[in-house]
């Protein structure tokens, strides 16, 4: 999953959301410096989603089909299909617009940004300026956040050929969008109450 579901999983817990954020970005000395335990805890939920999806079977059946076209780069563009149906389907999943939830975390994260490490406060304000979150929800929107990957890409992705690649598989990802996310809910939630417990 990306950064929409990260944030969506970490429900109200301000530290929870931080250190969901920032878990991938934590590299070199970042990664060994002391945090306080509501960012451990986040952090330690943002590698239980990440191994909870990378080792779905259904997750593997959308890699698969993505794998075919763009290769090594298939986890991350599955990543991102699926922030974009959590987007395009959100009323489904919460009780706030996503216009509003958006603007809530990227306030969220400018008030808490010297709390980042080095590479989620570089990203930041590109997220705001262009509103990724957002943008997720419609292939426009897509587009730009895939082109902008290829341009980062130390190699040749094509993945700004990937929202034409969803367009042409649409149902077939929705459906397993469907099939997959409540089940991540469920293990997110068990892993919650796991992390409670101690």
């Amino acid at each position: 999953m990306n950064y929409l579901a990260h944030l969506y999983l970490s429900g109200t817990d301000t530290e929870l959301l931080l250190g969901n954020f920032m878990a991938d970005h934590l590299k070199g000395p970042e990664r060994h410096q002391p945090q306080p335990l509501g960012i451990q805890k986040g952090i330690a939920l943002h590698r239980h989603i990440d191994y909870f999806t990378d080792n779905h079977a259904v997750v593997a059946e959308s890699k698969a089909r993505v794998r075919e076209q763009f290769g090594k780069y298939a986890p991350v563009i599955v990543d991102v299909f699926y922030d974009h149906f959590l987007a395009a389907r959100w009323e489904v999943y919460h009780h706030e617009s996503l216009a509003v939830f958006t603007q809530k975390s990227y306030q969220l994260l400018q008030t808490h940004e010297h709390r980042l490490p080095q590479g989620a406060r570089h990203m930041l304000p590109y997220m705001i300026k262009y509103d990724w979150l957002n943008g997720y929800a419609v292939i426009p929107g897509l587009q730009r956040v895939m082109e902008g990957m290829s341009r980062r890409s130390r190699f040749a992705s094509g993945m700004e050929k990937a929202p034409a690649f969803l367009e042409a598989h649409y149902e077939a990802f929705g459906v397993e969008f469907e099939r997959f996310f409540p089940e991540l809910q469920q293990s997110v939630r068990q892993f919650m109450d796991q992390m409670t417990a101690i």
